[in-house]
Formats: structure tokens, C-alpha cells, sequence
């Protein structure tokens, strides 16, 4: 052989040799639950529902006791988790309902509008890892733009792979369909198809299962056991529909965690499993509040995670994380940097990555914000900040009055200390007014004109894509919804 020939040869077996050395980036399965309450899963303290699967995930990967959603409600969170940004960048405050305008006559303020769709301006996490090569799949509920197709639909948003609901042949928000397949199982489906015709390149998933959203619709053998189950308890929480609903995506999850190691995939991949917003009044004990509230029951949700950079199998962290820090997590344990055509470069994503938490570090301090300037159900507009173990909530309705609690001393926020300490109190409120101008965010405009104290507000499920039309009926136990 010529030298330059063996040159040429040695040169490619080298490139040939470092290719192969290295590593692959890691898979992502993320999968987000519709009011999945931070206490709803055996991890995390449940006894009456049984939740194996995620429980044994908890158990391979680390546990996040302290994880919150970005939001209250169901499309700002979703956006958050999009965007890696606070709620007042990308404007999406709540689920906009019709029958809830600002102004309505049960409204005390003139409550802030809301943005229904995600701007396209926004460079999103899917785009991101789309950028890195990743293949990147959609499967669920959006509630981030209408329509099927289009630049604000997810195949507008940087995925490759789209499934609705609807795609499967299941009615509006209906959970079986016509032949009696149930929707979570139908999703897992989809998602094992995607991730076996996806396994030799990295994939991202986001799998949004809405199955745990009043009212329930569970399957009738699993109503039936936990029907039973519920006969020798006196625990109101102990719902048999909604554990019923639990146990049927427990067993999906089993079902895709099972396909990766199938497939030779769990070393490989990180599977994610967390909620949008905390739970419905009757499951966030000890907890107070409920979903559209900034009291811990209706932002702090369950967070497992499993992967390969979990230093310590079985850990908890009590770190406190959010929804906006998906996003600078996955680029960081991808090994990708955030898009150049973010707006206003890196500096917007507004998420911290908590990757160092998974390999056991502790990551610096930093405070968590939310911001709801609208009426949902009970809930009136609020905005809330958390710096270490104490949170601060504001009430814009009452003149801007504030409420303070020791999350340590105090998780369930049944005494505030807001008279006891005013020295914190003052500076913690100075610190979210700030906050507040700097992402200009929306304030309720003042008294609300048309205000009547007597006025019914509309209630069950919130808007056009809650409705239940066609949807079998009920079993016992059935909730009704407050909007997503």
C-alpha cells in the first residue's frame, strides 16, 4: 500500500475510532400529567392508590419533594415548560375561557387577559433539541394554539411526530373510544411505536396524558377494585374513580419503561414523570389550596426522574425546582446550548438547570415566582415568590395584601407570619414587585364596573376544550373540572 493511501486509511479509522467512543447524547421521555396532585402517587405518601411503576422509577432514579409547577393551571404551565420562560414573557396567565372573560360580573378587578397560544417567536425546547439532532415527538393534550397543523400547532413548535387524541379515533376529550380502547393505553401505544422506529438516534418525548382530569371516566375493572378497596376506609380523599385513573396511567408508564429496556434503551434514556399543576380540593391535603391557587396544594406537584446521570439510585432532593427548569436540564444533560434565535439570547430561558442535582451537588440558591393575574374556579388573580423556606403570596383583589409562610415549619400554610415578621415580609414583596416590572408582567387593571356580588359563575368544566360531549358516562366517584 502507498504511504498516502495508509495515511488516508489510518485517518479514517481514527475518525471511525472517536466516533465510536462517543457517547451518545441521552433520550428524553417526559411525561406530563392534567392534575395529578403532588401527593397522588405511592412515592409520595399515597396508601390508597397503587402506583407500582412510578414508585419503582422513584426507587431507580431520584424523587423531587419540592417540585411546583410554573403555574396553577394547565395551558401557562405548558408554556413554561415550552419555553423555559416566567409566565409574563410569553403571556399565557391561564386556560382562556369564553365564559369567563374579564369583567365578568363575579369578578372584583378587572382581571388581566391572557395569550391562548404559544408565539412562534419562541424558540422551544423540542426546536432546541430538534437543532441537536434529536427526533422529537408529540402525544396528548397541546392546549397551546388550535387546530391540527399550523405554526402554533406542535408541528409548528418543533415536532416531528404529532398525535392527538382525535388522530387515534377518540372523540372531543372523551377517554374510550368507540371499540372501548382507553386512551392512556392507546398514547402508550403510540409512544413504544416512536421510540422502537427512533432508537438508534436520540429522541425526545412528550407524552401529555390528560386521564387524571374530572370527571373521571376510569376502567371498570380498576373502579371496581378500588370500589372495594374504598369500603373499609373512612378517608374522603380515598376516591375509587380517581385512584382508578392513577393506577391506569401507572401502568402505562410500566409499559414504556419496560419497552426501553426491551429495546436495550434504559441506560440511555432519562424518563421524566411529573404533573402540570397541583391537585382539586378534595387530594391536596395536607397541603393547602387546590389547582388554579398559589397556596402549595395548587403548584407543588410529584417529580421523578431516572437516568444515567443519577449519582445516588433511590435519592430524594428537597431542592426546589419548577416547570421553566425542564428545559435548561434536558440542553445541559444533552450537551447542547441554548438556541442562538432564543429572544433575547440565553438570558430569557429563565429556568436554572438542576442536572447538578441529579449527580449530587447542590446547586446555588435562587427564588421561584408565579404569577396569575386572572379568575379561575375559586382561585382569584395572585402572584407568589418563594426564596428558600419562605413563601409570600399576593392578593391583588384585597388592596395587594400579603400573606407569608415557613414552608419548613409550615407546608400546609396554616399560619401566616406576614404581622410576625414584617422585615422579611416587606423585603420579600419588594423583591416580587420588582420581578413583576422587570417581565412586565400583567396586573388586573383596578375595580371591576360591572361587579355583582350575587352573580352565579359558571361552573364544571372550563371552555371548549374541556367539554365531555360524547364521553361515556360516569362511574362513582366522578369530579367535576375547574378547567384545565
Amino acid at each position: 500500500m502507498r504511504p498516502a493511501a495508509l495515511l488516508l486509511v489510518l485517518a479514517m479509522s481514527a475518525v471511525e475510532a472517536a466516533s465510536a467512543a462517543a457517547p451518545r447524547p441521552p433520550n428524553f421521555v417526559v411525561i406530563l400529567m392534567d392534575d395529578m396532585g403532588w401527593r397522588d402517587v405511592g412515592c409520595m405518601g399515597n396508601t390508597f392508590v397503587e402506583t407500582p411503576h412510578i414508585d419503582r422509577l422513584a426507587k431507580a432514579g431520584m424523587l423531587f419533594t419540592q417540585s411546583y409547577a410554573s403555574a396553577p393551571n394547565c395551558a401557562p404551565t405548558r408554556a413554561c415548560l415550552m419555553s423555559g420562560q416566567w409566565t409574563p414573557r410569553h403571556g399565557i396567565y391561564t386556560v382562556v375561557d369564553p365564559r369567563q372573560p374579564p369583567g365578568s360580573p363575579w369578578h372584583k378587578l378587572l382581571a388581566a387577559s391572557s395569550e391562548s397560544e404559544l408565539a412562534t417567536e419562541v424558540v422551544t425546547l423540542p426546536e432546541a433539541l430538534q437543532s441537536g439532532g434529536y427526533a422529537t415527538a408529540f402525544l396528548g393534550m397541546w392546549n397551546l394554539g388550535r387546530g391540527r397543523s399550523g405554526p402554533r400547532t406542535p408541528a409548528g413548535q418543533g415536532f416531528d411526530t404529532v398525535v392527538f387524541p382525535e388522530t387515534l379515533g377518540f372523540g372531543k376529550d372523551a377517554y374510550f373510544d368507540g371499540e372501548g380502547r382507553y386512551l392512556s393505553d392507546r398514547l402508550a401505544d403510540e409512544t413504544l411505536a416512536f421510540i422502537e422506529a427512533h432508537r438508534r438516534r436520540p429522541f425526545f418525548v412528550y407524552l401529555a396524558d390528560h386521564a387524571v382530569h374530572a370527571p373521571f371516566d376510569p376502567k371498570p375493572e380498576l373502579l371496581a377494585k378500588y370500589t372495594r378497596k374504598a369500603a373499609s376506609t373512612t378517608d374522603r380523599r380515598d376516591d375509587p374513580a380517581y385512584a382508578a385513573t392513577i393506577e391506569a396511567v401507572d401502568q402505562n408508564v410500566g409499559r414504556i419503561v419496560a419497552g426501553l429496556e426491551r429495546l436495550g434503551l434504559t441506560d440511555d434514556t432519562y424518563v421524566i414523570f411529573t404533573s402540570d399543576n397541583g391537585g382539586t380540593a378534595r387530594y391536596t391535603a395536607p397541603l393547602s389550596g387546590s389547582k388554579g391557587q398559589l397556596y402549595e396544594g395548587g403548584i407543588r406537584v410529584p417529580l421523578v426522574v431516572a437516568g444515567p446521570a443519577i449519582a445516588r439510585k433511590g435519592a430524594m432532593s428537597d431542592v426546589p425546582v419548577a416547570s421553566i427548569d425542564l428545559y435548561p436540564t434536558l440542553l445541559e444533560l444533552a450537551g447542547l446550548a441554548p438556541a442562538p434565535g432564543e429572544p433575547g439570547g440565553a438570558a430569557r430561558l429563565d429556568g436554572t438547570s438542576w442536572a447538578a442535582v441529579l449527580r449530587g451537588e447542590t446547586p446555588p440558591a435562587r427564588r421561584l415566582y408565579w404569577h396569575f393575574p386572572c379568575y379561575v374556579g375559586r382561585a382569584t388573580p395572585s402572584s407568589a415568590v418563594r426564596d428558600g423556606r419562605y413563601k409570600l403570596i399576593e392578593f391583588f383583589e384585597d388592596g395587594g395584601r400579603v400573606e407569608l409562610y415557613d414552608l419548613d415549619a409550615d407546608p400546609g400554610e396554616t399560619r401566616d407570619l406576614a404581622g410576625r415578621q414584617p422585615a422579611r415580609t416587606e423585603a420579600l414583596a419588594g423583591a416580587l414587585h420588582v420581578w413583576q416590572q422587570e417581565t412586565g408582567a400583567a396586573i388586573p387593571k383596578g375595580p371591576n364596573p360591572a361587579y355583582d356580588p350575587a352573580a352565579d359563575r359558571p361552573r364544571g368544566a372550563a371552555g371548549p376544550n374541556d367539554s365531555r360531549a360524547g364521553r361515556r358516562k360516569p362511574g362513582p366517584g366522578t369530579g367535576t373540572g375547574t378547567g384545565r
